[in-house]
């Protein structure tokens, strides 16, 4: 109904900014004065006099009712001329009300009012296949998705990616609706060196929190001497991008070949990919070894590890005698999320 109510809105402003209805009104007094003229001249009916006007100034033509006196014709000539001028008048200006939109849309000009949706803040060469991963997931591959950036215009060409142009403020925060985001990802700018990316990350984060203290946030990092400035301001989430790399070269020279294993898991775009669930009722109070067994058995999952209701604790292959609570979340590998009841 809120959507609704903002649409309705947006087409009473577009309608009183372009003055429609004043071409509508003159269309109207042409219809009217056309039908009671044709009336005069024809001897007919109104009713289908009216008919005659709406189907010649649409240029539609039916030919079923057609002048036979002079006056009749005089006035279907009036009516033609007259009515193709107004309403390709009234139809340019609704295409272009069309084109403006669209045109403001790619521009990041339009605020959103959707709710649920996930929102990317900043923009950089990884931005694609941020996007891509998110698409992959049927969690989010008919979600809408937000662009932040100070960029000229809308950088994937996705229906449902929304695009708002502009710095991380108040302002484009507004815009882009976060407070009611499930989500926001805030990218490092690879337009500056190591350490402005990362005061700017941090800066950002700070805009966010304040503006929006509820939302969920995981922040893209450069540097790990960052990451406690990261967390004084609230981020909920940090990823070290330096840091990741390195640890995955490491394991890589240790153990050939697994990081192809983790690099499966951390894509939604192909293989088995990680997942968190809510474990169902019959799992409640069950130690984790016979959780990890009735999963695999009944559904192919592998359960690897608990969460708890903090939501701050993760608890990697627990001990087995670890019993499960109805506020744990379950981390497990699967083909697909899962969708256990």
């Amino acid at each position: 109904m809120h959507h609704f109510y903002i649409f309705f809105k947006h087409i009473i402003a577009v309608i009183n900014r372009e003055k429609f209805y004043r071409l509508a009104l003159i269309i109207i007094i042409l219809l009217f004065f056309g039908s009671i003229a044709f009336v005069y001249f024809e001897k007919i009916g109104f009713a289908d006099a009216l008919w005659w006007s709406v189907v010649t100034v649409t240029t539609v033509g039916y030919g079923d009712i057609s002048p036979a006196t002079v006056g009749g014709k005089i006035v279907g000539i009036a009516v033609m001329i007259m009515g193709i001028g107004f309403l390709g008048v009234l139809t340019a200006t609704i295409a272009g009300i069309f084109i403006e939109n669209k045109l403001l849309e790619n521009k990041g000009m339009k605020p959103t009012s959707m709710s649920g949706h996930f929102v990317i803040c900043g923009w950089n060469f990884r931005g694609n296949e941020i996007i891509e991963e998110l698409r992959a997931d049927p969690k989010c591959s008919s979600l809408p998705l937000v662009v932040i950036a100070d960029i000229a215009e809308k950088p994937v060409d996705d229906p449902k990616l929304h695009f708002v142009r502009g710095e991380i403020n108040p302002e484009t925060l507004k815009k882009a609706n976060v407070k009611d985001a499930q989500a926001v990802i805030v990218l490092s700018d690879d337009r500056l060196d190591a350490y402005a990316r990362d005061a700017k990350t941090i800066l950002n984060i700070m805009t966010i929190k304040n503006t929006c203290p509820d939302v969920y946030t995981c922040v893209e990092l450069m540097d790990p001497k960052n990451v406690g400035h990261c967390q004084i301001a609230k981020a909920d989430e940090i990823i070290v991008i330096g840091e990741l790399g390195t640890n995955l070269l490491v394991q890589a020279a240790l153990d050939h070949g697994i990081t192809r294993m983790i690099s499966e898991l951390v894509s939604n775009r192909y293989g088995k990919d990680l997942y968190k669930i809510k474990p169902p009722g019959c799992l409640v109070d069950k130690n984790f070894f016979e959780v990890m067994c009735d999963l695999k058995e009944k559904y192919d999952i592998l359960c690897i590890g608990v969460e708890d209701k903090t939501g701050s604790n993760f608890i990697t292959n627990p001990d087995k005698g670890y019993r499960i609570k109805k506020d744990d979340q379950l981390v497990v590998i699967a083909q697909q999320r899962p969708d256990i009841k």
